[in-house]
């Protein structure tokens, strides 16, 4: 039985087109729509999976808005959820983990630990991939990041990930936080019964510990689409050597 707490963000949809807000600090969501990151889905996936009769609480830092992600969260499996209701506009990844792990030393308090801590890799809307690891540091918990699927056995989570040398496996003694990439699990869709669930399921709203420190991000931009050229190599037998070294160029032949 593993007690575990999935941290979700609410992202402008990824697949749309990104708008940056009129001063470049952030991502506007109001044109693409509101989702969580693919990483974060799968963490929840991976947190149902484990749990084996432990409780899954999904939380999420920001606006009241964001109850939509934990909801949608909660209709797939998680058991309860907490929202720190806090504008997040300009707060950098200390912030965040110092809100997450506020609640953790919180619910210890009441009784509640949680055995693993999960969170997406990065960010989908502002690259920031600092959190997994700051909080860990704020719990004194050991860290592993860029996993993909998890087995727990008694007080060990056995993580595996992709490396740039193959898969990579690490062992870690619970409690435990570790970032999650998508790719390793299927993320399952929420059914009607688990819609009308988790408009049930509770969710608690706290307020936020502290003044924001500031994310120390100078502005966001968006670089220009790649130019597109296109280059005639030749017409039928003629364009054959064109072909054979435009291949070594590009290391398909030698």
């Amino acid at each position: 039985m593993t007690n575990v707490l999935v941290c979700i963000k609410r992202v402008p949809d990824p697949t749309g087109e990104v708008v940056l807000t009129a001063d470049g600090s952030a991502v506007d969501g109001r044109f693409a729509g509101w989702t969580m990151s693919a990483h974060e889905e799968a963490a929840v996936e991976i947190a149902t999976q484990v749990a084996d009769g432990g409780t899954v609480t999904v939380l999420s830092v920001g606006l009241a808005e964001a109850e939509e992600q934990l909801r949608s969260a909660l209709a797939v499996g998680a058991t309860d959820a907490v929202l720190v209701e806090t504008d997040t506009l300009g707060h950098g990844p200390a912030d965040i983990a110092e809100e997450i792990a506020a609640v953790v030393r919180s619910r210890e308090a009441g009784g509640t630990a949680y055995d693993l801590v999960l969170l997406g890799n990065d960010a989908a809307d502002t690259g920031d991939f600092q959190v997994g690891v700051r909080l860990a540091y704020a719990l004194g918990r050991p860290v592993v990041t860029g996993i993909q699927t998890i087995a727990v056995e008694g007080a060990t989570a056995t993580f595996k990930g992709e490396g740039p040398d193959g898969t990579e496996v690490f062992e870690l003694g619970m409690p435990c936080v570790a970032t999650v990439l998508e790719g390793g699990v299927s993320p399952r869709y929420p059914s009607v019964v688990g819609r009308m669930k988790a408009k049930k399921a509770p969710l608690e709203t706290v307020a936020a510990v502290g003044a924001s420190k500031g994310a120390g991000r100078v502005g966001l931009r968006v670089p220009p689409p790649p130019p597109s050229e296109v280059v005639v190599l030749g017409e039928g037998a003629a364009a054959a050597p064109k072909v054979v070294e435009v291949l070594k160029q590009l290391g398909v032949l030698s």
